[in-house]
């Protein structure tokens, strides 16, 4: 029997979770129904979830139809779990996209469909709730909703009922030729332009009614993509959770070999090289499971007794995933109501390994733990969540822009840590890296220089912690540091040193970008589309130009004109409820996370902050040699002169990756 893994994605109250429901009913998974507004769904299994009526963790269950056994998968479509939404991709085959007939193609709904696009991955739309237009879905507004369709996703979007015809051959070169010598396109090429994404069938019903459901699992029974897996084992990670007895899950997408119980798997987390036994393979249907004693490639499942993995860990041959795209721009500091800080932090960081885009962390300089979100609801699931799970009672101070750093030419770095009987000397090099690419590690350094072991050690204590930059104390982004050169002792010199080392190294380069004037401090911008009364775009204009928006000139549509452009997070504020309020409820804007620049407001933000480096004292730039038996602090902008390696470039290798490195040294 074929298989399949379907994602089903959407934005929020499109009826995603219903149509999931109708699937299983239809498929004779499920016998009756249940309805998000009873509570009763039987995907949304989480307590939270159905006291809020939305999907706030993805979950999954098995159904076969037409020869195809197909694992379905429901995501969240709140924007505020847009990331989990994203790390599930990681598993899916195909995706049915719903889109609210009654509502039209939302903002977040095109945030979905470029992450279709980027990950490449095949997408069914099905227009979800057309019982509720005006004329119940008559075939003028069928065509209409296509056109929409066709106008803000794709021109590939296509009536399923078009598939075999014209409009699907004129995606591609070859299925034209096709479709003039045979006047239709077979069942392969048609399944073949889906595949490639040259064309999306769209299909039309009311999943509460039941209506158009049999004709969606035929269409993917029919367009799934046959896949040839590698035989070796590999696998991804796309989500991790905690079962009902607190046993720690880890839901893996199978891309190569099988995968069997007591089988020991490899993998790197946070660049840490491990290998541990899985102890059980489970398939999941809702909250129910089944054990069983084998995975084979293509397929998902749940496994047990894997402690180091995180959501977007490579197992086996599987390659490094790509960063995510979605990302929070909020960070919140943690009221602890009393509780034990250690404890309330130990427990947050045990959610973040759920997801770690939360980002847990201990802010010295404010002397608070902090932590990352992408909105209130959120941040209400993980206090319901520390409450439930932990018993603790917490809150959060009010949220704020998540600032970040980086540089803007290549800078060395230097650290040395020698107190008495320890020793250890880092030299670094910091170059600037394309925007939103994170922080990443290689290095350059000769292993007749320093042993390959040391250099794994160096580029594993480098990984180990957010990197804080000098101006804000934001974390550090978009940046590559290779190390080149450093030196051990052969009696004095143990683990910790270069962890010391590497830590002073990293920001005696980044205080010496500071002083060069190199250091830059970056905020998030969202990409906007507004849409409002043509009579109310002069005030929208001036608007988004005190925000120092950048967009272009308006676009008519009717009696409503368009605005598109980029805006600063900071500069938004309450903006959606000002819209509403000066357009009578009549303008609408819908906001996507495009990434990281330039702060427009960078000297105001540095200043706010407050922040001392040189005071940042687990933070310190500076460095400890050793005079006559004693330790002693010399500053960061003197090291050079102490320094007892001097690099020599021409003895640098060729750049290898941290990861390339670990796997060298477990040669």
């Amino acid at each position: 029997m074929r298989q399949t893994v379907v994602g089903i994605l959407a934005h929020v109250d499109a009826g995603k979770t219903t149509l999931a429901e109708a699937m299983l009913f239809d498929a004779g998974t499920i016998r009756t129904c249940g309805r998000v507004d009873r509570g009763d769904s039987h995907l949304d299994t989480d307590l939270m979830e159905r006291d809020r009526g939305i999907t706030i963790f993805s979950s999954q269950a098995a159904l076969e139809h037409a020869d195809t056994a197909i694992t379905l998968v429901d995501s969240p479509g709140h924007v505020d779990f847009s990331a989990e939404a994203e790390r599930t991709l990681a598993a899916l085959d195909l995706a049915v996209l719903v889109v609210g007939a009654n509502d039209g193609i939302q903002g977040h709904t095109r945030t979905l469909w470029r992450l279709l696009e980027r990950h490449g991955i095949p997408t069914i739309i099905f227009a979800n709730k057309v019982d509720l237009l005006p004329d119940a879905g008559s075939l003028a507004e069928k065509n209409a909703l296509v056109a929409a369709l066709r106008a803000k996703l794709s021109e590939g979007c296509l009536p399923i009922e078009e598939l075999t015809g014209e409009a699907a051959a004129m995606t591609d070169e070859t299925a034209l030729e096709e479709f003039l010598e045979t006047g239709e396109l077979s069942d392969a090429t048609t399944r073949r332009l889906f595949a490639e994404r040259h064309v999306f069938p769209c299909l039309f019903g009311s999943a509460l009614k039941n209506e158009g459901v049999a004709e969606l699992l035929d269409a993917i029974a029919k367009l799934a993509p046959d896949r040839a897996w590698p035989s070796e084992f590999a696998a991804r990670v796309y989500r991790v959770s905690r079962g009902d007895r607190g046993e720690r899950i880890a839901w893996l997408k199978i891309t190569g070999g099988e995968l069997h119980a007591r089988q020991q798997v490899d993998g790197v987390t946070d660049g840490i090289p491990w290998s541990e036994k899985i102890n059980e393979l489970r398939i999941y249907t809702g909250s129910r499971f089944e054990p069983i004693s084998n995975a084979s490639a293509g397929g998902v499942c749940a496994v047990t007794g894997l402690s180091h993995v995180r959501p977007g860990d490579a197992l086996g041959a599987e390659p490094a995933p790509e960063r995510p795209t979605l990302a929070p721009v909020l960070t919140y500091g943690v009221l602890t109501g009393g509780a034990d800080i250690h404890t309330v932090l130990s427990a947050l960081r045990e959610l973040a390994e759920e997801d770690p885009m939360l980002a847990v962390s201990w802010d010295e300089h404010l002397q608070e733990i902090r932590l990352r979100l992408m909105g209130a609801v959120q941040l209400e699931v993980v206090r319901d969540l520390m409450a439930r799970r932990f018993g603790l009672d917490i809150d959060f101070g009010p949220g704020s822009i998540l600032y970040k750093e980086t540089i803007s030419r290549p800078v060395m770095g230097i650290g040395h840590f020698e107190p008495l009987r320890h020793y250890a000397e880092v030299h670094l090099r910091l170059d600037p890296a394309p925007r939103g690419s994170g922080v990443t590690f290689g290095s350059e350094c000769s292993e007749d220089d320093l042993d390959r072991n040391w250099q794994r050690l160096i580029l594993t204590n480098a990984q180990e912690r957010e990197l804080v930059g000098v101006l804000a104390g934001a974390p550090v982004t978009d940046v590559r540091i290779t190390l080149v050169g450093g030196r051990a002792h052969l009696k004095h010199t143990e683990g910790g040193d270069f962890r010391q080392a590497t830590y002073r190294a990293m920001r005696q380069a980044l205080m010496t970008a500071r002083e060069l004037g190199d250091c830059m401090l970056l905020e998030p911008w969202y990409a906007f589309e507004l849409e409002l009364p043509t009579d109310k775009v002069g005030r929208a204009m001036s608007d988004l130009t005190r925000m120092s928006a950048r967009f272009g000139s308006p676009e008519q549509m009717g009696d409503e004109a368009r605005l598109t452009g980029e805006v600063p997070a900071s500069e938004l504020g309450d903006y959606a409820l000002q819209l509403a309020e000066y357009t009578s409820g009549q303008g609408r804007i819908s906001l996507e996370f495009s990434g990281y620049e330039p702060c427009h407001d960078s000297q105001h933000v540095i200043e706010e902050a407050g922040y001392d480096p040189e005071a940042d004292l687990p933070n310190t730039p500076d460095s400890v040699f050793c005079s006559h038996g004693a330790g002693y602090t010399v500053k960061w902008h003197e090291v050079p002169e102490h320094a007892h390696v001097e690099v020599d470039p021409s003895r640098l290798r060729p750049w290898r990756s941290a990861a390339e490195v670990m796997a060298e040294a477990g040669r």
